[in-house]
């Protein structure tokens, strides 16, 4: 089986363009990781986390797909792992919202956050899994949310897709537990990236007992802590990085 080009273990991050996602490939970077940077659209700003992780002294490489996309999923990551071998660590990370009053909700919009986070999951981790499971050693963190644990208005639908991701996570974990494969999510609450960039902050601010967003770097030192060997015996967990927000 061969072997990444500077012999790291494998690590796939997906939605790696930008937030939470970059700042995760840069933490696997400093834990010694080669990684898949996986984005849809962006590759110029894959291309700046491509940037950050060599900069490290590490190496990596871009993977275009939509994780929505089950047939390309399947294909592109048999070719990887054909290509590098197993994959050490997953990090589901990709995700969308389409933020409105459920009542007026397009059923676009409904499918929308499912089609990314709950089928995205399945088409990444199902054909990854198989690797880890013959290694019989992994692990796999889901990029979950604060408001797939509190009911959030206007997020029927995001917050649907993030509680069905915990509960992913939590069965997962039970079923692969004794082949040495950790399964576990991080929660974050209101970060400063991209998708918080229209929220008020002096209002919401009031709403975070530490009184200020979170940075994506403090979701990705987390992810690093639970993708290590420091974590061998957490699986099944739901961590929350959401300064003190409940």
């Amino acid at each position: 089986m061969s072997e990444t080009p500077d012999g790291r273990p494998l690590a796939v991050v997906t939605g790696g363009s930008r937030g939470i996602g970059r700042a995760t490939c840069v933490e696997l970077a400093r834990a010694g990781h080669y990684l898949v940077i996986n984005y849809r659209k962006r590759e110029d700003e894959a291309a700046i986390t491509l940037e950050a992780v060599r900069a490290l002294g590490s190496q990596g490489e871009l993977l275009c797909l939509d994780v929505g996309d089950r047939a390309q999923a399947f294909d592109k990551l048999e070719a990887l792992q054909d290509r590098l071998g197993p994959v050490s660590v997953l990090v589901n990370n990709a995700g969308v919202t389409a933020d409105g009053l459920f009542p007026m909700m397009s059923a676009d919009a409904w499918d929308k956050p499912l089609r990314t986070t709950l089928a995205g999951f399945y088409n990444i981790t199902r054909p990854l899994l198989k690797g880890m499971m013959k290694r019989r050693k992994g692990s796999i963190v889901n990029v979950a949310s604060v408001s797939g644990l509190v009911g959030n208005r206007g997020q029927v639908n995001y917050s649907t897709a993030k509680a069905g991701l915990i509960g992913a996570t939590r069965s997962l974990a039970a079923e692969v537990a004794r082949l040495g494969i950790r399964v576990n999510a991080v929660a974050p609450g209101l970060i400063e990236t991209d998708m918080t960039a229209a929220v008020p902050r002096d209002q919401v601010k009031q709403l975070i007992p530490m009184n200020r967003f979170g940075t994506p770097e403090e979701v990705a030192r987390v992810i690093r802590f639970l993708c290590s060997e420091d974590a061998s015996y957490v699986t099944g967990q739901v961590l929350g990085v959401t300064g003190g927000m409940a």
